[in-house]
């Protein structure tokens, strides 16, 4: 007999790094503040009668996986993005959706912005 599923949703918000990402040779050299935020979607069943961590999604993982990959340096915000989103997926079988946003703080636009967001959304195939 199947059991039901109980999604539950985990969230990293405010993720902040010091990256060098971007176009100009400038933001490579001297970088910029960074904002991540991710949500996961994951079936909490086991977790929420075990109240095992070996039994849900660890979120120091989530966090590791997105600075790490913040620290390579990218063009492109929405290829930092991508890496964070497939590298997730690849070690963490359990995850099901993805939903992630990245902001540059302050870029360098020619005008006061307080950020420039990029989301990105992903369901495992």
């Amino acid at each position: 007999m199947a059991r039901n599923q109980i999604m539950g949703t985990i969230k990293l918000q405010n993720v902040r790094t010091f990256s060098f990402h971007g176009c100009l040779k400038e933001e490579a050299l001297i970088g910029s503040d960074y904002r991540v935020d991710l949500e996961i979607k994951t079936d909490f069943r086991k977790s929420s009668t075990s109240d095992e961590l070996k039994d849900t999604v660890d979120y120091v993982l989530l966090n590791k996986i997105v600075v790490e990959e913040m620290a390579i340096r990218s063009n492109l915000i929405e290829h930092v993005a991508h890496r964070i989103i497939a590298r997730i997926f690849k070690e963490i079988p359990a995850i099901s959706r993805i939903i992630l946003a990245v902001s540059k703080l302050n870029p360098p636009i020619g005008g006061d912005v307080k950020a420039v967001t990029i989301e990105m959304e992903e369901f495992r195939s």
